[in-house]
């Protein structure tokens, strides 16, 4: 049997070494999270002031949804997405109104105020919004507004609001967040040049695959990247990629190629908590797919740190 202290030593060396590779070491070791799959701490050490720049808030007893369909999600407060920080090492984040709520925003307002000074948000609004309303937003953290313009039958938004709603919230400096899928973009860039405010585009454009880097979609997003009004949000969602975990091989060539264009464009976003997914993808995984993406450390601190205070209006960090 090996002896305590030689047991002490040894865990004291090990996560010695860990700190020196980069990995993080935390205290309690595995830790389970609703709505992620494994239960490891990412193996990738997040500087501070990370930022997770997408995830949803769902709290159906304070916040009855005003369309809780198949994606309403369980187990996705703010006390479950907070275990989700520990897990994956991030500080700071974005919280997004899923679907559920359709226009409602009170559950993201009040994850924001929950979470404080390093939580923002992103809105679904309407073009009959008023003013003083899109002040209290703002007030309330508010840095953008989503057109997640999928399943007509469950879309809160539709096209044609795009571009009046870019025009009124330009002035605001807040941006207009794009979920569509590949052919929808492409077949819209017109509108995309003409936007008055800046675009982020969810979860990479939604690249498909296994048409990959030379689907029409990407260069349309890299054209748009280059006129330097236009952000990616790098996520991984489930409907683009082919190869699958643990690795996403297919999705870290776009990643990758995004990044290597613009990493001064481009933030990371959870997708927390999966709501399209009835199998819950690792989330420590997903986190650490960063030093596949973003092999050099000061790529990843710029795309986890500096990005998002650039974006979102979060304190510069020292």
């Amino acid at each position: 049997m090996i002896a305590r202290r030689t047991l002490i030593k040894r865990a004291a060396m090990a996560a010695l070494a860990a700190t020196a590779s980069g990995l993080s070491v935390r205290p309690g070791g595995a830790e389970p999270v609703p709505n992620s799959s494994g239960s490891e701490p990412a193996k990738l050490k997040a500087p501070a002031g990370a930022c997770d720049c997408h995830h949803h808030i769902y709290d159906a007893a304070r916040f009855p949804p005003a369309q809780p369909g198949g994606r309403f999600q369980q187990n996705a407060r703010v006390e479950e997405f907070r275990l989700l920080q520990r897990r994956i090492g991030t500080s700071r984040n974005v919280v997004v109104t899923p679907a559920a709520y359709l226009t409602d925003n009170s559950v993201t307002l009040d994850a924001i105020a929950r979470l404080g000074p390093n939580a923002r948000g992103v809105a679904v609004v309407h073009p009959t919004i008023t003013d003083a309303e899109l002040k209290i937003l703002a007030a309330g953290g508010i840095r953008g507004i989503r057109f997640s313009l999928g399943d007509p039958s469950t879309a809160a938004t539709i096209i044609d609001m795009v571009e009046p709603l870019s025009k009124r919230v330009s002035a605001l400096g807040w941006h207009v967040q794009i979920n569509m899928d590949a052919e929808k973009i492409v077949a819209t860039e017109d509108l995309w040049n003409r936007l008055p405010s800046p675009i982020v585009f969810d979860h990479m454009g939604h690249v498909p695959q296994p048409a990959g880097l030379n689907h029409p979609v990407f260069n349309l997003v890299r054209r748009l990247v280059d006129k330097g009004r236009t952000w990616v949000k790098l996520s991984v969602t489930y409907d683009n990629t082919k190869d699958g975990p643990p690795f996403y091989a297919d999705v870290t060539k776009v990643a990758q190629a995004y990044i290597k264009a613009a990493p001064e464009r481009m933030v990371w976003g959870s997708n927390w908590p999966h709501p399209n997914e009835t199998d819950k993808p690792d989330d420590a995984v997903l986190f650490d797919l960063m030093a596949q993406w973003a092999p050099d450390e000061p790529t990843r601190n710029r795309i986890l740190v500096q990005n998002p205070e650039a974006l979102y209006g979060f304190a510069k960090s020292a």
